[in-house]
């Protein structure tokens, strides 16, 4: 269990996390969203006792991390799967992180053999695919065992195959009661794979929900409606808190009631109904709803997309 209390930090007169509170439980899948800038990337390095909160704490398990006695055992945890020697091989950078945690050399073939590394393993680092060394950081962070697991980005660089790969572990490692946190920008695949959701702006918390409390909120109380007398129902349906508008012929998009109620005014007044189906927001249309106020910076009419790290750099940036 990862339990972070009233949270802040500060570089300078930069303040990229701001009281923040939230519980990641064990036995879920918990994503942890936000938009480029709102402080992920610093909370997690705080949770992991790489940096010093200003104010507040975190705990891993009942208790700080940096003072746990196997540390590799409580969490594991992925941030930049490509600080890693580049001329080691994959099989001897675990190799070093399993003899400096007094953890048996033989769960170093494991977990390759885990993450699908085993043909690789004898080779440099330095020659590994994006994809690889994503693969070899989630062997480092899963190399103990541990209880809890925060992974920043795992899918990054990765194939449809390792995509589902990932999807399936982090699913099974929940399963197994472990705590599982993980940041993704890769919103159709955290609609597939959390349960749950912390959603972070500006350093400050928007969401501590479930995934389909959240595209709830977004999504708002909107109904599709088709029927052959949709301008008799239109008629019954209007009101000063209900708005009906024509999308196509026969057919009604409906704010402010749900399809029960559409449904029984329909077959109060004998009415056919050919479709009634509510519209739900997609997991990204929800989170770009709901955090476009906590956007740090904004593309102005059409230009080239950029990834995460093209955008400006400040003294500072909470990332």
């Amino acid at each position: 269990m990862i339990e972070v209390h009233n949270l802040t930090k500060r570089y300078g007169d930069k303040v990229a996390v701001k009281d923040l509170t939230f519980t990641v439980r064990p036995g879920i899948v918990t994503g942890f969203l936000g938009p480029n800038g709102a402080g992920k990337s610093t909370t997690m390095r705080m949770i992991a006792g790489l940096d010093a909160p200003t104010e507040g704490t975190v705990s891993v398990n009942g208790g700080r991390y940096r003072d746990a006695s196997a540390p590799m055992a409580q969490l594991g945890i992925l941030l930049e799967a490509r600080a890693v020697h580049t001329s080691r091989s994959a099989y001897n950078h675990l190799l070093a992180l399993a003899q400096t945690n007094g953890i048996p050399s033989r769960r170093v073939a494991e977990v390759i053999d885990l993450v699908g590394l085993s043909e690789v393993a004898k080779k440099r680092v330095g020659g590994f695919s994006l994809g690889m060394g994503q693969r070899l950081g989630v062997a480092s962070a899963l190399l103990g065992d541990p209880q809890t697991v925060i992974l920043d980005e795992p899918v990054n660089g990765l194939d449809p195959e390792g995509i589902l790969w990932v999807r399936n572990l982090l699913k099974g490692l929940a399963a197994e009661g472990r705590t599982v946190f993980v940041s993704s920008h890769l919103m159709s695949e955290m609609a597939l794979t959390a349960q749950r959701l912390i959603v972070v702006g500006r350093g400050q918390l928007i969401a501590d929900t479930t995934v389909a409390e959240f595209v709830a909120q977004a999504s708002g109380n909107v109904v599709v409606v088709r029927s052959p007398q949709s301008s008799e129902l239109r008629e019954l349906l209007v009101s000063p808190d209900v708005t009906v508008s024509a999308i196509a012929p026969g057919q009604i998009e409906v704010h402010g009631l749900s399809a029960e109620q559409i449904g029984d005014v329909a077959w109060e007044n004998r009415l056919r109904i050919h479709e009634l189906s509510t519209q739900q927001a997609s997991l990204e249309e929800a989170f770009m709803e709901l955090t476009r106020n906590a956007v740090e910076y904004h593309a102005h009419g059409v230009t080239p997309s950029h990834s995460a790290d093209d955008r400006p750099v400040t003294s500072g940036d909470p990332r």
